[in-house]
C-alpha cells in the first residue's frame, strides 16, 4: 500500500540547524500517490506523517490504540458522542495532535467530516449488548458499511475493521453473526480492508476478568464451565493494530489475535479464586435460567449481562484456518497467568492485598507467581 519514493539522503535547514532526511522519511501511497512525510527524531513531539481516525476510540481497546499511535507523533481524530468520554484521550498526544470531533452514527455528514482528511481509518465500533437506540445491526453492519463507503469516497489508504473471534453469519449469537455481516459489507465497499478478530480482551477496567471476579468468590458457571476461551491482553491487540498502520503486508489480510493459552471458564474461575483468595463455592446455572435472568436484568437502568452474552459463553474459541496471528506481526502474546495479578489485585480483601500467590498450575502451564509481584 505504501511505497518508498526517496532514493538518497538530503538535508534541510531550520533555524540554522541541519536535519538529515533519509529515504524512509518519505512514503508515497501506491493507492493515492499522496506523500506521508516523517519529521523529527520520533516520539510524541515529532510527526509520523499519518492522519488517523479511530472510530470507537472511547471504548476499551480504543484508548490503547490511540495511545500507541499518538505517542509516535500521528495526528489522531477522535470521534465522540459524549465529550466526557473522550477527555482522557486529549493528553495522549502532543498539543494539537489529538483532534476531537463530535459525531452521530445516523448523521452521515458528521462521519464524513471525521474521515475526509485521514489516510487511515480504524473502525472499533461495537456493542456487547443492544439498547433501544442501537441494535447490533445498526452498529456492526450498517455503520461499518457507511464508514467503509466514505473511506473509499475520500481515497483513504487503509481501513482496519475490528470484528470478533468466532464471527460467523450462521452463529446463534446475534453479536457474532452481525460482526460477520459487518466484515462482508466492509470488504464489499473497501476490498483491501484489514480485518482484525480479537478474542475476549482483558486489562485494566475490562469487562472480562472483572466480571468474572465480581462474583466475590462464588463461581457462577454457564455450560458447566466447559466452554474454551483464549483471552488476550488488550495492550497486545493495540500493539498489533499499530503495526498495521505502516506494514504493507497486512493490507487485505485477516488477523485473529488470541492469547497464548486456552482455558475453560472453570479454569479461569479457579485462577481468579486463587488470585483473590476468595472461595464461596460454585453453582452451575442452566442456559434457559441464565437467559431469563439476563432478560430481567436488562430492564435495569445500568449495564448488565445480556442474553446474547450468555449465548457467547456457550461457544468455544476456534481459530480460522489460514488466518494470520500475532506471530505474523512479530508479537509474542502476554501470559494471563503472569500478569493477571495486576488486574485482579483490587478484588482482594485489604487483609492480604500484598500477599504473594502460591505456586500453582493453571491450564497446562506451571506458574511461579511470586516473581512477578
Amino acid at each position: 500500500m505504501f511505497a518508498s519514493a526517496a532514493t538518497k539522503q538530503t538535508k534541510q535547514t531550520f533555524l540554522g540547524l541541519a536535519q538529515k532526511r533519509f529515504n524512509h522519511d518519505l512514503i508515497i501511497s501506491s493507492k493515492t500517490g499522496r506523500p506521508i512525510i516523517k519529521r523529527g527524531g520520533g516520539g510524541r513531539s515529532s510527526s509520523s506523517g499519518h492522519v488517523v481516525t479511530v472510530f470507537g476510540c472511547t471504548g476499551f481497546l480504543g484508548r490503547y490504540l490511540v495511545n500507541r499511535i499518538a505517542r509516535e507523533g500521528a495526528h489522531v481524530i477522535v470521534p465522540y458522542r459524549d465529550e466526557d468520554d473522550m477527555r482522557h484521550l486529549k493528553v495522549m498526544g502532543d498539543l494539537g495532535k489529538i483532534i476531537p470531533m463530535e459525531i452521530h452514527l445516523r448523521n452521515k455528514d458528521s462521519l464524513e467530516a471525521a474521515i475526509r482528511h485521514s489516510d487511515t481509518v480504524y473502525n472499533l465500533l461495537g456493542r456487547d449488548y443492544e439498547t433501544r437506540n442501537f441494535s447490533f445491526e445498526d452498529v456492526h453492519v450498517e455503520a461499518a458499511g457507511i464508514l467503509a463507503e466514505l473511506a473509499t469516497k475520500h481515497e483513504v489508504d487503509r481501513f482496519i475493521q475490528v470484528s470478533a473471534l468466532n464471527a460467523n453469519v450462521d452463529s446463534p449469537s446475534r453479536f457474532l453473526s452481525t460482526k460477520a455481516k459487518g466484515e462482508e459489507v466492509v470488504r464489499s465497499a473497501f476490498p483491501n480492508a484489514t480485518i482484525v478478530r480479537p478474542s475476549a480482551m482483558y486489562g485494566q477496567e475490562d469487562r472480562f476478568l472483572a466480571r468474572l471476579a465480581m462474583s466475590r468468590g462464588l463461581s457462577i458457571r454457564i455450560n458447566e464451565g466447559t466452554t474454551k476461551v483464549r483471552p488476550v491482553n488488550v495492550a497486545d491487540v493495540g500493539a498489533g493494530m499499530r503495526i498495521m498502520l505502516d506494514d504493507p503486508k497486512t493490507v487485505g489480510q485477516i488477523y485473529e489475535l488470541v492469547g497464548d493459552q486456552e482455558y475453560t471458564y472453570a479454569q479461569l474461575l479457579q485462577f481468579i479464586k486463587e488470585t483473590t483468595n476468595q472461595d464461596l463455592g460454585e453453582i452451575n446455572v442452566p442456559k434457559p435460567v441464565a437467559n431469563m435472568i439476563a432478560k430481567a436484568l436488562n430492564f435495569l437502568p445500568w449495564q448488565t449481562v445480556g442474553a446474547d452474552e450468555i449465548e457467547r459463553m456457550m461457544i468455544d474459541d476456534k481459530l480460522t484456518p489460514g488466518a494470520k496471528t500475532f506471530e505474523d506481526l512479530g508479537i509474542e502474546p502476554t501470559s494471563l497467568e503472569l500478569t493477571g495479578i495486576q488486574y485482579l489485585r483490587r478484588f482482594r480483601s485489604n487483609l492480604y492485598t500484598d500477599d504473594p500467590l502460591p505456586k500453582g498450575v493453571v491450564g497446562k502451564k506451571k506458574v511461579y507467581h511470586t516473581q512477578y509481584l
